[in-house]
């Protein structure tokens, strides 16, 4: 199969203005010697040259002088205007990146790490998130199972995105940036899957590279076991890696809960995993280990960053805050669960409705609502850097849900959306609001997490394992979530009306 050809990259802005006046002067200049050269001949040279003469400095007193002179000029400008472009257009285009998500996520979690990516000058063009369609692991890799994928699957699905934006960008070699079971995934397409072809770096972030226990009596044919045929394959090969591949680790140096000595956030204290803090490193890449991060902010955290943007660009960022734009255009999925096991798969028929509110009361009429289609796309909605938004969710077998969501800095297409399943107890609750921080854990003794200037008491204590908590309140009563420096106010909703309502954290 032919291959697309690579696009031209960009010229610079300031590049193309130097190069349009260099070109204006010689225009000027080859006018102005035309004139000269052309203009007819007085009939006593003398006088001629007297005229020159009071026109131009002496050192132009000939018109073969004048005329010699100008043509060097000419000459020497346009060998500089074609030594600035041949410098401005020799500048290769950014690689693209293609990011995957890891066990029962989205796309939509890359939200943040693709701002910071743009803030520091990496075109959005270039940046892809996966979406897989089933992200949950089966139980037993080899054994189909209802709503959830095989190693085999999600290998498969990142394969034809590879090809896909090959094709779409003309580059001949994509990066991909993996977290937790992403990581699964792209080891896999490397080793497994041809994808060492197409792939110039792989950085793997919590990425469960010797599984979460070494065990023959747990997660038996379980990918996320280390002993199983799955993950011995992987890691049969010299350093651990493929070759040809250049290999970064991100990790916790102690709070990953996936990594950790004992099996206690696997339900099994006291049991030894075999695996301890530095499980997600290979012996054959560069491992990187940063203090205090939880397992998904090794991905998504804004202290992770400056390992991931440098490792992509050999540059440190230059910033880790977001470029404010003066007007945001958001746009996402909505999907939902499929035998008890998320999905990213649309749910036609399901309608979602966007508010602006303030201290989590609606203003004036919807800004958009949406029956979603079979691409599952709610958007898009334009709205100022500065409004807080519910998004309200309609869909058959699910309570209705009202996300609330601080102000988005700019825009984004992967603000996708899930309704909230009741939970115990929450039918028989008066109303029940949710916090969630999909792109990290919250810590107790870390971090600032308060529902209405308390801390919530379903968060337990020590290596950070919770990324929702809840508290339940008479209806009406609005439900200020503090996490860390963003805080959101929502407005609660009758349970017994099938009602639940969320606070998602950004960060």
């Amino acid at each position: 199969m032919a291959m697309p050809l690579m696009p031209m990259p960009m010229m610079p802005m300031p590049m193309m203005l130097m190069i349009m006046v260099l070109m204006v002067v010689m225009v000027v200049m080859v006018v102005h010697w035309h004139r000269l050269t052309l203009s007819p001949q007085p009939p006593h040279g003398r006088t001629h040259q007297l005229r020159l003469a009071s026109r131009m400095p002496a050192c132009f007193a000939t018109h073969n002088h004048f005329r010699e002179t100008m043509m060097r000029g000419l000459i020497h400008g346009m060998l500089l205007a074609l030594l600035l472009c041949t410098t401005a257009t020799a500048q290769p285009a950014r690689p693209p990146i293609i990011f995957v998500h890891g066990n029962g996520d989205t796309a939509g979690l890359w939200l943040t790490t693709f701002w910071r990516f743009e803030a520091n000058g990496y075109p959005r063009d270039r940046l892809f998130a996966l979406d897989l369609r089933y992200p949950q692991a089966r139980n037993v890799d080899a054994t189909p199972q209802a709503g959830r994928s095989s190693s085999t699957d999600v290998r498969d699905q990142l394969a034809a995105e590879v090809t896909r934006v090959r094709a779409l960008t003309g580059a001949d070699k994509v990066i991909l940036v993996a977290q937790s079971r992403g990581g699964n995934t792209v080891r896999n397409y490397l080793k497994n899957g041809g994808g060492a072809a197409f792939t110039s770096l792989a950085v793997l972030c919590g990425a469960v590279n010797h599984g979460v226990i070494v065990s023959d009596k747990f997660l038996l044919g379980s990918e996320f076991n280390g002993a199983g045929p799955f993950m011995r394959d992987l890691n049969s090969t010299p350093g651990e890696v493929v070759a040809g591949v250049r290999f970064v680790t991100i990790r916790s140096t102690a709070d990953d809960k996936y990594a950790q000595p004992d099996g206690a956030y696997l339900g099994l204290r006291g049991t030894p995993t075999e695996v301890g803090f530095a499980g997600p490193a290979l012996q054959g890449a560069e491992n990187i280990a940063i203090d205090h991060l939880d397992h998904r902010e090794t991905g998504f955290g804004a202290a992770a960053f400056p390992a991931l943007f440098k490792a992509v660009t050999g540059q440190a960022p230059q910033t880790l805050i977001p470029t404010v734009a003066p007007q945001v255009v958001l746009n996402g999925k909505l999907t939902g669960f499929e035998a008890d096991a998320p999905s990213n798969i649309a749910i036609p028929g399901a309608t979602v409705t966007v508010w602006r509110v303030v201290a989590g009361q609606r203003q004036g009429t919807p800004l958009r609502q949406t029956t979603i289609a079979a691409d599952g796309l709610w958007g898009p909605v334009t709205v100022a850097p500065t409004d807080t938004l519910e998004f309200a969710i309609a869909a058959p077998g699910y309570p209705t849900t009202h996300i609330f969501r601080s102000p988005f800095p700019r825009s984004s297409d992967i603000v996708h959306l899930r309704p909230q399943p009741f939970g115990k107890d929450d039918a028989a609750a008066t109303a029940v609001v949710y916090m969630s921080r999909p792109r990290g854990y919250f810590g107790i003794g870390r971090d600032t997490i308060t529902l209405n200037g308390s801390q919530p008491s379903d968060i337990a204590p020590g290596v950070p394992t919770n990324s929702t908590t809840r508290v339940v309140v008479a209806a009406g009563t609005p439900v200020v979530g503090r996490f860390n420096a963003e805080t959101i106010t929502a407005a609660s909703f009758p349970a017994a009306d099938q009602q639940v309502s969320v606070i998602e954290i950004t960060e």
